[in-house]
């Protein structure tokens, strides 16, 4: 089998990360390189400054080349954000075979149909997901291929991002002179890499901390039934340290990284640190308590958060395959057990599945959407090639392909 490599990047608000893949002799993509670089001019999942964004995009690539020794031509993007909107459509089309037979052809026309929807203004559809078919008076159809019918129906889940968001962060993508596979959503991305089939056929959320937004996904039946990005993330606890300990920003991110803890409970009252340890110009003890107590607070609001996005399809403490966390704030120690006091249901940390490496960073969960970014371009590669490429992704819109030519009609 020809070597392959596949790279996913992945553009937040506090580091650009980069993960590169090569395929093995099974179709697994073996992780050879795993590389982040601050981000610059990228909040909550926007671009802030191009010429920024641009200069940490081609930092991360040219990391990840010097590790790999392999040039990246190409790249799989994650986009996120609050523009991202979603909405379900339906498609129709008569069964093109004489003898009634249902083949790729009419499923592929009547996703396409679907995507007749009325689109908001300034809006790209990102992915059209199928979801259920129906043939004539039969439904709740999962693979229509090979039955036989007059009329084929599917209902579709549609992705939408906001048309100047996209344009630029392919344009700083663009500008380090790599080209774009495709641009896929974060989340769903990141739900390849840490939710099996099983668990997305009972029912899963995946939430992504990060820090300065929290994304969330809940899939049931196998397919993506709801998306959602808060604005709230690890920043705003690091905002409540500095101000309740009268502290800079700097001094407080230090403290939440060393002794940052959701979970009170475990510390003795007793237990101080001083604070000329981060700030020369500080010299005050300070509780670790009542710092967990801060931390704590601000760690139940994002649940609560999620939560009311749960309330709004009706599954609150209803998804038997619980709630996985992924992303920078994850890691903060006390924080599964507070989701499960808040959100009444099973919670887990995301570890990536299905992957082969032997770097540590694939464990690491702020690198969660770069490596399901990995996987997403080798399941596309797997169908291009005959492979079991999951039939409810099997359309995805490639967006960026007029934007890609437009930039490149720029470029001399």
């Amino acid at each position: 089998m020809r070597s392959e490599t596949i790279t996913g990047l992945d553009l937040g608000s506090n580091a650009v990360r980069v993960v590169v893949g090569q395929r093995d002799e099974a179709g697994v993509p073996r992780i050879i390189a795993a590389v982040e670089v601050p981000s610059e001019g990228i909040s909550k999942g926007a671009i802030m400054s191009v010429e920024d964004a641009t200069s940490s995009i081609a930092a991360a690539l040219e990391a990840a080349e010097r590790i790999t020794g392999v040039p990246v031509g190409r790249v799989w993007v994650g986009v996120s954000g609050e523009h991202i909107i979603f909405q379900k459509s339906r498609g129709v089309v008569a069964v093109s075979k004489p003898n009634g037979e249902i083949d790729e052809g009419d499923v592929e026309r009547a996703v396409e149909a679907s995507r007749a929807v009325a689109t908001p203004a300034n809006f790209e559809i990102l992915h059209v997901i199928p979801r259920i078919f129906s043939i004539d008076s039969q439904v709740n159809i999962r693979d229509p291929l090979g039955m036989s019918g007059v009329r084929l129906e599917v209902e579709t889940q549609i992705i939408q991002g906001l048309t100047s968001h996209i344009k630029n962060l392919t344009k700083c993508i663009y500008r380090t002179g790599v080209d774009i596979e495709d641009v896929v959503l974060s989340i769903l991305a990141a739900s390849e890499a840490v939710a099996t089939s099983r668990q997305k056929e009972l029912g899963i959320a995946v939430a992504n901390i990060g820090r300065s937004s929290t994304e969330i996904a809940v899939f049931e039946g196998g397919d993506v039934m709801h998306v959602a990005m808060l604005p709230i993330g690890g920043e705003f606890i690091t905002s409540d340290v500095a101000i309740g300990l009268r502290t800079s920003l700097d001094a407080a991110e230090r403290i939440k990284l060393e002794y940052g803890t959701a979970l009170p409970k475990e510390i003795n009252k007793r237990e101080e640190i001083n604070l000329g340890d981060f700030d020369p110009s500080e010299n005050t003890l300070v509780s670790k308590k009542y710092i967990a107590e801060i931390i704590e607070a601000r760690v139940e609001e994002i649940f609560e958060k999620i939560d009311g996005e749960l309330k709004k399809i009706g599954r609150s403490g209803l998804l038997p395959s619980g709630v996985v966390l992924i992303g920078s704030t994850a890691k903060l120690p006390g924080i599964v057990e507070v989701a499960k006091r808040k959100l009444r249901l099973p919670v887990s940390l995301g570890y990536p599945q299905r992957l082969a490496s032997v770097i540590d960073k694939v464990n690491d969960l702020s690198y969660i959407t770069a490596l399901g970014l990995v996987l997403w371009g080798n399941s596309v590669y797997e169908e291009k090639g005959g492979g079991g490429f999951i039939s409810r992704f099997k359309s995805i819109d490639k967006v960026t392909s007029q934007v890609k030519k437009w930039f490149k009609s720029l470029m001399p």
